[in-house]
């Protein structure tokens, strides 16, 4: 029996059900819930992975912003860090009330947000300012800022060292390579046009960036500072993620509602899989075996059997979902 999950339904108003839900009492009931940021209403679906059923939203009424982007939760999942670019903000939410902790002045028009591998640092781009804020998760302030060469950083994402931060920017299709240690950009790789997601192969110097304009992903050496080669996948690539034992990467094609699995090693594209209108940003679980895909157009989140290399289920979720987060305390993603 599973213990850390406590359900009590109680009639409501209008005939409704509300879902009392306890704290989660342990890592492997934290590691098992993923959070999906809604764009189109500012709230927050909580999906248990286990069942993969949404178990409630956050916050249960009202919203969170007017147009909340990444979301990204911390160790043990009783925080969320979520970006509201309207407000300029990243919005420190608790993740069981739904109530709002704080709200950090970023910049203007910040979108994509990662957390760093150790926990200790949320990575927040700033678009309108061209720079990265980076966000002490444990005093909830800004540290740092590192402006980026390139122009409309989107998403940004850490080595798994934490020396190194990629940032893909939009309005000039290159990649910021920055050294964390010294503040500052250090590199600019030109893309093959529209960089958006990024994901680092495990324990390597390498990345793979989705090409919205190339339709596929531009594979980086960031040692050479250059791309060794270039993958198509398909149209309109949104995100790209790499298995945990990076044996796939894994690219939303936005335009045709597929997400194509690339095997590392042969450098090609092994598998297609059917998911929801405009794919979007991604997330794995902590063991690697499902993929969850945010679908922009069809207010769902897919799941994906990363080793059967098949879609699972679909999940109602809110409006406009724009990412999946799960938290992550065994290894880095």
């Amino acid at each position: 029996m599973h213990r850390h999950l406590v359900l009590t339904a109680k009639a409501a108003l209008c005939g409704s059900i509300v879902l009392l839900i306890a704290p989660y009492a342990n890592t492997a009931a934290v590691e098992s819930l993923a959070y999906v940021g809604n764009q189109g209403n500012g709230t927050v679906s909580i999906i248990d992975t286990a069942r993969d059923e949404v178990v409630r939203s956050v916050p249960v009424q009202g919203s969170l912003g007017k147009k909340i982007q990444a979301v990204v939760a911390d160790r043990a999942g009783k925080r969320l860090f979520v970006v509201d670019a309207a407000a300029n903000a990243l919005v420190v939410v608790d993740a069981g009330s739904g109530h709002i902790i704080r709200s950090i002045d970023v910049g203007r028009a910040p979108e994509g947000a990662s957390m760093s591998p150790s926990g200790r640092t949320v990575a927040v781009c700033v678009e309108d300012e061209n720079a990265v804020a980076l966000v002490d998760v444990a005093t909830e302030t800004i540290t740092r800022k590192i402006q980026t060469q390139g122009r409309n950083p989107e998403h940004c994402v850490f080595s798994d060292d934490e020396k190194w931060l990629l940032t893909s920017d939009e309005n000039s299709d290159d990649v910021d390579i920055i050294d964390v240690n010294a503040g500052r950009s250090v590199a600019l790789v030109h893309t093959s046009g529209g960089p958006r997601g990024i994901a680092w192969l495990p324990h390597r110097l390498v990345a793979y960036v989705a090409q919205e304009r190339g339709g596929g992903v531009d594979v980086i050496d960031v040692a050479k500072h250059a791309i060794i080669r270039s993958i198509h996948t398909g149209l309109r690539p949104a995100d790209v993620i790499v298995g945990r034992d990076g044996r796939f990467a894994f690219v939303s094609n936005g335009g045709e509602a597929t997400v194509s699995a690339i095997d590392v090693a042969a450098a090609r594209v092994v598998a297609s899989m059917e998911v929801g209108k405009r794919p979007w940003n991604m997330a794995l679980t902590v063991g690697g075996k499902k993929l969850y895909v945010a679908n922009g157009r069809s207010n769902s989140v897919s799941v994906i059997d990363t080793q059967g290399l098949r879609t699972l289920k679909s999940i109602s979720v809110g409006e406009l979902p724009w990412g999946v987060a799960i938290p992550d305390s065994v290894s880095a993603h």
